[in-house]
């Protein structure tokens, strides 16, 4: 551990001193009020889980989602189950080990990894351990359950398939690792006959589950540049599968739509990004490295939409609603974007500290954790427009527009017309969205490296804001 603490040190010193050289710490971008938000955000209950360790270590715990039970892990060794309606907690059970990655949940299994390279496999209904074995690598994002196999990747390049009943290695394959990557590897993803993953080389690995052959592999970015950190091409976000396409994004790399059975590269474009991607029937959306937010089409990649509203903030991966995109930044708070237009529709704050995982999502319900364990559900409505009302008095039937004149005759009584009143037209600013605020256009032919977090003002000496997210290397 004191190892690798010494090499993430001289990772964030290498990262400043390139950033000093070359330019200034790039400075998060402040968040403006929302004038008229489109969706009303409640909070429902708040849980914790008290980690404050495995903030500072960057680790892969966070959230998982199973039925009407929410599940979460701390660095020293607490799992516990909430009741995803009230927060309630069902159980908790101390395992006592350092937990690096996880909770995964299928059924009755959770699975979890840990800083000294073991998976844990509990029982879901109580907690208790069904087993557990010992793996060379630490482990850094949640394992992936099927009926036949869990599997498992590792730091040191290796994805590992394990058997569910024992936990008895079926198969494993492994990548090179260069010298300086950055602090966090993909979780594999399970798809019928396949296990993906991405890897640190930059590369996208499918291993055939019956037998752990390498059924493809491709090239998402090869590495470019003469120093260490410029080569960074680390696929850490999770990779997405839809029929039979798979969408992978790389770090200082590309974003590229690949074929399930070979792998063959359909489109790539260049892209910046080590948080999971979100997909719907259209469009892929994702969280760049600098902090912007990008839609883009599936089918062919091009850009939809681009929010640049929160630059440098350090966002989480995106979660995804039926009318939103959701994300997180490093300052705890929860932006809600529409999924049409990339305007921002609310927000609201879960402490303050960095949230680094998705949100996740069950109906009109939000959960959120950030990464000291402060977990939080919030309930999310539309907002209710008001009707445009004409002043005056009421009638008892709408007003109609006024008869054509007629002949007069002096011994018949003439009808009234209906008053004709400015107030009866809409007013012309009542239901217009307020507009987003432009922002700054980043310098052109620079890929941004994870944010150097530098704290929003007022309190520029706050130890919590003053955390940067510079790229760190694996032991």
């Amino acid at each position: 551990m004191q190892h690798m603490q010494r090499w993430a040190v001289m990772a964030l010193v290498l990262a400043l001193v390139a950033c000093s050289k070359d330019k200034d710490i790039d400075v998060p971008a402040q968040l403006t009020e929302l004038k008229q938000p489109t969706l009303k955000v409640e909070r429902v209950w708040t849980a914790a889980i008290n980690d404050k360790v495995g903030a500072k270590l960057r680790l892969g715990l966070g959230l998982a989602m199973e039925g009407n039970r929410v599940y979460g892990a701390s660095h020293r060794g607490d799992v516990v189950a909430l009741d995803l309606a009230t927060g309630r907690q069902v159980w908790r059970h101390r395992i006592r080990v350092p937990l690096s990655a996880g909770p995964s949940v299928s059924g009755d299994v959770i699975a979890l990894g840990t800083s000294e390279g073991e998976v844990l496999v509990l029982k879901a209904s109580d907690g208790s351990i069904r087993w557990r074995l010992r793996l060379n690598g630490e482990i850094l994002s949640a394992p992936t359950i099927s009926e036949r196999v869990i599997a498992v990747r590792t730091v040191d390049g290796k994805i590992h398939g394990l058997s569910p009943q024992d936990g008895h290695e079926l198969w494993s394959q492994e990548q090179q690792v260069p010298r300086l990557s950055l602090r966090g590897t993909s979780r594999p993803v399970i798809n019928g006959e396949l296990a993906i993953c991405g890897f640190d080389n930059g590369k996208v690995m499918a291993v055939n589950m019956n037998d752990g052959s390498v059924q493809w592999e491709a090239t998402i970015a090869p590495p470019h540049g003469k120093t260490e950190l410029e080569r960074l091409v680390d696929v850490d976000s999770t990779v997405r599968v839809a029929g039979e396409d798979v969408y992978a994004v790389g770090f200082q790399g590309r974003i590229a739509m690949l074929a399930r059975d070979t792998g063959q590269v359909w489109w790539s474009h260049d892209a910046s990004s080590y948080r999971s991607m979100g997909l719907d029937d259209e469009d892929l959306y994702m969280a760049t490295a600098d902090g912007q937010i990008v839609a883009m089409k599936r089918r062919t990649g091009a850009e939809s939409w681009r929010q640049k509203a929160l630059l440098h903030r350090g966002l989480s991966a995106v979660a995804i609603t039926d009318s939103s995109v959701i994300t997180a930044d490093f300052q705890g708070y929860v932006h809600w974007l529409d999924k049409a237009t990339g305007d921002q529709q609310a927000r609201v704050r879960n402490g303050k500290v960095r949230i680094s995982n998705a949100p996740l999502v069950q109906g009109n319900l939000v959960v959120v954790s950030n990464d000291i364990g402060r977990i939080a559900a919030y309930r999310v409505t539309p907002v209710a427009r008001p009707a445009v009302k004409a002043k005056g008095k009421p009638t008892a039937a709408p007003a109609k527009p006024p008869a054509p004149p007629q002949p007069s005759k002096a011994d018949q009584p003439q009808p009234d017309k209906p008053a004709q009143p400015e107030a009866d037209k809409p007013a012309p600013e009542a239901d217009k969205p307020a507009q987003p605020e432009a922002k700054p256009e980043p310098q052109a032919g620079k890929v941004e490296p994870p944010p150097a977090e530098k704290p929003a003002q007022p309190q520029p000496g706050s130890a919590e804001q003053r955390e940067a997210d510079p790229p760190k290397p694996q032991t």
